[in-house]
């Protein structure tokens, strides 16, 4: 019984640390009026995030499926954190909830069919999950109306003076598909060139 229940309270340990990694990793969520921007650095920052909590969180759990949960965790938290700015008075849109759990439940299936192999799931998964994590969030954020209402209307008391949009002009630049096309590249660049240098290693 002793054994069963720290094993439990460990797996709550593990999953609360990780998220915390997560979250101090950079931008964890998308408010509407920052959002293209921080798009590249949330996607560089979690990706390595989530591969580093769930890679560490299996390792020691070795189960298959742990990296989503810890994904799940995160997305809860998320919610709850939409709710609470819901709850000040800010549109239902001003927040949007990050994908993470598809590329987990990518992270996952690598674990499990390389047959636990920790390297494989690192490579093999850590490319799914930085080649996944920027597309899903990309088809994400395209689908929330009108951004840049939101940036003007309900600007964020805690929002820092030099990130204030000041001209309409400046808005421009989030709905531009070579801006767009061009953070989804030095994103993927990322986990394709490091494959490509350990293919080139055998």
């Amino acid at each position: 019984w002793l054994r069963r229940t720290t094993h439990y309270l460990f797996i709550v340990v593990v999953a609360v640390n990780s998220t915390l990694l997560t979250i101090n990793a950079g931008d964890y969520i998308f408010y509407t009026d920052w959002a293209w921007t921080s798009f590249v650095v949330f996607s560089i920052s979690q990706s390595t995030m989530l591969v580093v909590g769930a890679i560490y969180y299996m390792l020691f759990t070795g189960v298959p499926g742990t990296a989503t949960y810890y994904a799940t965790i995160m997305t809860i938290y998320t919610w709850v954190a939409k709710g609470a700015w819901f709850a000040l008075g800010y549109p239902y849109d001003f927040i949007v909830v990050p994908v993470w759990i598809p590329s987990a439940m990518l992270l996952d299936l690598s674990y499990w069919a390389t047959r636990r192999n920790k390297h494989a799931a690192i490579l093999i998964g850590g490319t799914l999950v930085g080649i996944s994590l920027p597309v899903f969030n990309m088809i994400n954020l395209l689908l929330v109306k009108d951004p840049l209402e939101m940036a003007f209307k309900y600007p964020r008391p805690t929002l820092p003076p030099y990130m204030t949009p000041i001209e309409p002009q400046v808005g421009k630049f989030y709905n531009s598909p070579v801006a767009l096309g061009a953070g989804a590249g030095a994103v993927l660049s990322v986990p394709i060139a490091a494959l490509g240098a350990k293919l080139n290693t055998w």
